[in-house]
C-alpha cells in the first residue's frame, strides 16, 4: 500500500538510519513494527501515524517504548511514498516546534532536489 523511504542529504547522510542505529534491538524492532503497520494498512490508528496540524503537511510516526516515546517525522511524496526525515525522543506533551521546523526544512530540500 505505502512505501517508507528515508530522506538523505545531498552528501548521503541519513538521519533516520543514524537514529535507528542508536536504538537497542528491542526498540528498533518496535519501530520496525510500526513502519510495517504504516506500509501495509490503508487506515493506521492515530496512536501510530498522525498528520500534525499547522505544519507543511508533516506526519508523525509515533512509537511508545517501554520508558521512552519516539517520534519520527516525515511527509508524503505523492500518495503512496512516506519520506521520513527527522527522529527524536519525545520528552514533552507537544511536539517541539524546532523538531517540526527541521522536518519542514528537510522536506523543502527533498522537493527542491527531486
Amino acid at each position: 500500500m505505502r512505501e517508507i523511504v528515508f530522506y538523505r542529504t545531498d552528501n548521503g547522510k541519513c538521519y533516520i538510519e543514524d537514529f535507528l542505529d542508536s536504538l537497542s534491538g528491542k526498540e528498533a524492532q518496535k519501530v520496525a513494527w510500526v513502519f510495517k503497520l504504516i506500509e501495509e494498512f490503508e487506515i493506521v490508528p492515530e496512536r501510530y501515524f498522525k498528520k500534525l496540524v499547522n505544519t507543511e503537511d508533516i506526519w508523525e510516526v509515533r512509537v511508545a517504548g517501554r520508558d521512552k516515546t519516539y517520534r519520527i517525522l516525515g511527509f508524503f511524496d505523492g500518495n503512496k511514498i512516506v519520506v521520513l526525515n527527522h527522529a527524536f525522543i519525545k520528552k514533552t506533551r507537544k511536539t517541539p516546534k524546532r523538531n517540526i521546523e527541521i522536518a519542514e526544512n528537510r522536506k523543502r530540500d527533498y522537493m527542491r532536489r527531486k
